[in-house]
Parts: structure tokens; C-alpha cells; sequence
């Protein structure tokens, strides 16, 4: 039985390859021309290391000077040594070209739908001729048809040959202006996939998600993931927009809670109409400090930069250090 394995590496590029039952991983990396740079074989020198961020595994030998029992903690591992017994996931912090690695797939999509689910955002649904491989929260360049441009959009849901993909509508945007004047289902979308070093990692603690405007679209696909596959951590999801009208994927969100146990939603606007009533302001003022400071959590976030930094700065006057933090910026350039 094979396995299917994730390498994903500091530039961004995530290469997808076949594990039979019982290699060694390194074999396996080889035989599909991942030179991952090696040396002893024996797992004595570390060249080979990295870090498993999903799925389960084991290790023949490791020497106490190539990892240490807190780096063993930590799912560092070394790739002459191991052997996968899932799928799994794995991140090395060094370049893919060190690795002679090809680039993201150049693939061609045919829009299949288009959807404005807020006064701001809209859905675009491809569809592929193969199921496209991808960790839940990286993202797809898309080639922007009758221009030269291109844009950077999350997924917005699981692996497959249909792809989702949240569009914030700017009022003179080159993708905006295509969705709203131009898109018509059956338009071919070249788009170069997989990318990001932003995605779901091997669930241990508590999660909590954190959106930004669209920045919603990559965690919704973490989310689709979860409630595939069951998750035994709770989950909260936060969501912050401007206004009211902004909100959108409310039903898909709360259906969450059906298959997620645990799973819990908070909205924010930051600007909302008088007769709003839920909560307001920015999002760090939402955060559950106490249950924060109780035990460790994973933090994902993704949305504007000013968010981002004000969580991270929230994050550090907190003094949060059991809180691990992922995040994902994206610019009006990339809505």
C-alpha cells in the first residue's frame, strides 16, 4: 500500500509523491527525483532533517548529536531514517532548489461557477481534468484571462479537481473587474498550484482560526479538512469584516459545528450599522485571554497585514507563549 507524502520547503513550493509501505523516506523522495541533500545515510550527520507536520511515522536510528530528545519532541526527523505509516506531511527549511525540485504545476481550469455571496466577495468554482494536490490553506496563482496579470488566491475548500476560491470585489480591480463583467462558465483559467507554507499542521492542541475579509478562504479549507477527516481539539473560528454586509458562508460555517466537535464561531465587525448586535471593534479584543493562558493552542491566521501584525503584537504583549502562531498576509494586489 502507498502513502502519500507532502515535502514542502522554505520558498513556498510543496512537491506530492508516492511512499510505498515501509520505505525509507529518503528512497522514496529519490526515486521520484527529490534529491533532498544527504550525506552519512546512517543517521548520524542531520543533513537529512526535517520536520513532520501531519500524519504518522517512525525512525530506524537517529544519533543523540543529529537530534536531540527535543527535537524529537518537536517532530524533527531525518529523512534516511524514517518511514511513513500514513500520509503524512513533512517541511524542510531550505530552498526546493536545493533539491533540483520542478516548480508548482502549470495547469489549465474551466470556470464551472461564479457566485456573489457578499456585497464584497464572490466564489469562483474551477474545475480540473485530475484532482489537484494540496495542503489545506496554501494557495493557487491564476492567470487573470484577457490580461497579463496574474493573482494569488487561497482554496477555499479540500484536495479535488473542483477548486473554490474566495474573490474580495474591489471596486477597480483587475480580478474584480473579470468576475463581474467578463466571467462566463466554461472560461479557461491557467493557474500554477501548489503554493504557501501556510497550512493545516498535525493537530495536538487546540486550534484557533482567525480571518481577515477574505482572508477566510484558507481557513475554510482547513475546516473542510477537519470535518472530513475529525478533529478531537476544539476549534474556534473568528471572523472579522467591516460590516454586516460583508459576512458571508454563514451557513457553511455553522454546519461546521455538526461534524467538528467543539467547534465554536465568533463574528466581529469593525465597523458595523447601529443596529448591529453582536460584537464589535478589533478582533484581538474578542480573544479568550484566560482560556489562552490555560493551555497551548495553535493559532492560525490569515487576512490584511495590519491584522496580522496587531495579533502577533497582541500575541507578544500577552506574553501567549504557549500559543504556536501560523499566519498568511495577502495585499489588495492579491484579492
Amino acid at each position: 500500500m502507498n502513502h502519500k507524502v507532502a515535502f514542502s520547503f522554505a520558498d513556498g513550493k510543496t512537491l506530492f509523491f508516492p511512499v510505498a509501505s515501509n520505505e525509507i523516506l529518503l528512497d522514496a523522495a529519490l526515486r521520484n527525483g527529490i534529491k533532498i541533500p544527504l550525506d552519512c545515510r546512517e543517521g548520524v550527520c542531520g543533513t537529512c532533517q526535517g520536520r513532520c507536520e501531519s500524519g504518522d511515522y517512525s525512525q530506524d536510528y537517529v544519533d543523540d548529536e543529529a537530534l536531540s530528545s527535543l527535537d524529537l519532541q518537536q517532530r524533527k526527523m531525518l529523512s534516511c531514517q524514517t518511514r511513513v505509516q500514513s500520509d503524512a506531511a513533512f517541511y524542510f527549511d531550505f530552498d526546493s532548489s536545493l533539491c533540483n525540485a520542478p516548480g508548482p504545476e502549470q495547469l489549465s481550469a474551466t470556470v464551472c461557477e461564479v457566485q456573489q455571496v457578499s456585497a464584497s466577495t464572490a466564489i469562483l468554482s474551477v474545475q480540473l481534468e485530475r484532482a489537484l494536490d494540496f495542503l489545506p490553506g496554501q494557495y493557487a496563482r491564476l492567470s487573470i484571462p484577457g490580461t497579463e496579470h496574474q493573482r494569488s488566491y487561497s482554496f477555499a475548500n479540500r484536495p479535488g479537481n473542483r477548486l473554490q476560491f474566495l474573490i474580495r470585489l474591489l471596486p477597480d480591480g483587475v480580478m474584480s473587474n473579470y468576475v463581474r463583467e467578463r466571467c462566463q462558465v466554461g472560461d479557461e483559467i491557467k493557474l500554477q498550484a501548489p503554493l504557501g507554507a501556510f497550512y493545516l499542521r498535525h493537530v495536538t492542541q487546540p486550534l484557533v482560526l482567525v480571518a481577515g475579509g477574505t482572508g477566510l478562504s484558507a481557513l475554510l479549507g482547513m475546516l473542510d479538512e477537519l470535518a472530513e477527516r475529525g478533529c478531537e481539539q476544539p476549534v474556534h473560528l473568528y471572523y472579522g469584516v467591516r460590516g454586516a454586509e460583508d459576512l458571508c458562508e454563514a451557513e457553511r460555517i455553522k454546519a461546521y459545528a455538526e461534524s467538528i466537535r467543539g467547534f465554536r464561531y465568533t463574528e466581529v465587525l469593525s465597523d458595523p450599522s447601529p443596529q448591529w448586535s453582536g460584537k464589535r471593534g478589533y478582533l484581538t479584543e474578542h480573544f479568550d485571554v484566560a482560556e489562552l493562558r490555560d493551555r497551548s493552542a495553535d493559532m492560525y491566521v490569515c487576512g490584511p497585514p495590519p491584522m496580522v501584525e496587531s495579533i502577533k503584537n497582541w500575541l507578544q504583549d500577552q506574553a501567549l507563549d504557549g500559543v504556536q502562531l501560523y499566519y498568511e498576509k495577502f495585499t489588495e494586489s492579491n484579492i
